[in-house]
């Protein structure tokens, strides 16, 4: 999936992960837009999450990953836009079903929860399965 654009956004909590995952991806060959933050001096993860928003809506990127200190703030955040459907994960098979029965746009991970390796299960899981469809369709497409 390297022509796919991959946004990454994070509130100061999730700063260090998020840049772990980026330098990751980058080495992976894959296309970012970081959205920010850009250090960890405390900041507003509602921000960050609608700025994700904003970039699966105009088409900027197709698939997101947010970090905040737990992905629950963030990923409310993030599903207030219509264009997302943001998941927060906690392993490799969340991420997984996600995109393949509920065909997520976006995985919000929990820096003070998970570490480095599961992070990377996660985003690997994500970025490599597809949405599987068929009696999944219409449900997902009920939340449209």
């Amino acid at each position: 999936m390297t022509d796919t654009v991959i946004a990454l956004a994070s509130d100061h909590a999730g700063y260090d992960l998020k840049e772990a995952i980026k330098a990751w991806l980058i080495a992976e060959n894959h296309t970012i837009l970081d959205l920010g933050t850009d250090g960890p001096a405390s900041v507003d993860y509602p921000d960050f999450g609608a700025a994700m928003g904003d970039a699966i809506a105009s088409g900027k990127a197709t698939r997101g990953v947010l970090v905040c200190g737990s992905g629950i703030g963030i990923s409310i955040a993030a599903n207030r836009n219509v264009a997302v459907r943001a998941a927060l994960v906690q392993n490799g098979l969340a991420a997984k079903l996600a995109r393949r029965h509920n065909d997520a746009n976006v995985i919000a991970l929990g820096a003070r929860l998970i570490g480095i390796e599961t992070a990377y299960d996660c985003v690997d899981a994500f970025l490599s399965t597809e949405f599987e469809g068929g009696r999944h369709q219409k449900r997902v497409e009920k939340m449209s």
